[in-house]
């Protein structure tokens, strides 16, 4: 594992920048949700802020819902001491048999790196998490963070360099996130609790607010609406090109990327918890 001095060096040779650079609007995509006047849309629509002081929080959600697709977001981190905040982004439907993709950053003092921490829920279950450093800062500009989810695996990846690959194994008798449409959601809230070396840094609220920026939203999805989806089949078509996400999964190149970020920014692996693994029967 890198230390993490060593995690803020670029990883420009082995990383590119996402196709998808068409940015949405967000006043068209997505709604404030709770904040109290803490999340706001500017910049014509192309800019979305959130924002934490000790009141509360903030967050927004996607006004369409998906089943599949390819999602992109830019988001620039909450700068200098970010410690005890968490910002996340993920997709997640309703009900208590969920399912759920996650990002969440956890803040951290200044001059250490945030930690980049990702899950999966199908039906209700969890505690799928892997965590990795960041190879850059992620306060200091704009990164894309994307979601790649098909039927056969969800891949997660930065700055279009892949960091996580959930496969399908329902095979195997586990639940794969493939029958309920999810929205999009973002907050920025306290969690100093935990968030920070396991909640011993606490939120210096001397530095609020804290506030998270986001641009350039891009689906290139499924979309959801009175029961049925926009895609006429769960496969990529001829007629079009553009879903071929529908059945994309990582060549040997990627697969390449993939084990180099995971052998050296993987800072924690569920499957490779022989405690937890123990504790829980297995």
């Amino acid at each position: 594992m890198a230390s993490p001095a060593a995690v803020i060096s670029s990883l420009l040779f082995y990383s590119f920048i996402a196709a998808s650079t068409v940015a949405a609007n967000f006043h068209g995509d997505f709604d404030i949700t709770w904040g109290d006047g803490r999340g706001k849309i500017v910049n014509n629509g192309d800019v979305l802020t959130l924002s934490l002081d000790k009141a509360s929080g903030s967050g927004f959600q996607s006004k369409n819902e998906y089943l599949f697709g390819k999602i992109d977001m830019q988001l620039k981190l909450v700068p200098g001491n970010s410690a005890g905040t968490v910002t996340a982004y993920y997709l997640s439907s309703k009900g208590s048999n969920w399912d759920e993709i996650d990002f969440e950053f956890l803040g951290n003092l200044s001059g250490d790196p945030y930690i980049l921490h990702t899950n999966v829920f199908s039906q209700g279950k969890g505690n799928r998490e892997q965590q990795f450093y960041l190879s850059f800062d992620p306060t200091a500009d704009f990164h894309t963070y994307s979601i790649l989810w098909n039927p056969q695996r969800i891949i997660f990846s930065v700055d279009g360099t892949p960091i996580r690959e959930f496969k399908n194994l329902e095979s195997m008798g586990v639940p794969f996130p493939k029958d309920q449409p999810m929205r999009i959601y973002s907050s920025l809230w306290n969690a100093d609790d935990w968030a920070t070396r396991g909640g011993v840094v606490k939120t210096d609220w001397t530095q609020a607010p804290f506030t998270a920026s986001y641009r350039n939203f891009n689906a290139n999805a499924c979309i959801w609406s009175t029961g049925s989806s926009s895609c006429s089949s769960n496969s990529p078509t001829a007629s079009n090109p553009n879903n071929e996400w529908l059945s994309q999964e990582l060549d040997s190149s990627n697969q390449e990327r993939l084990h180099w970020v995971q052998k050296n920014y993987m800072i924690y692996n569920y499957c490779a918890d022989t405690k937890r693994l123990s504790q829980a029967g297995f």
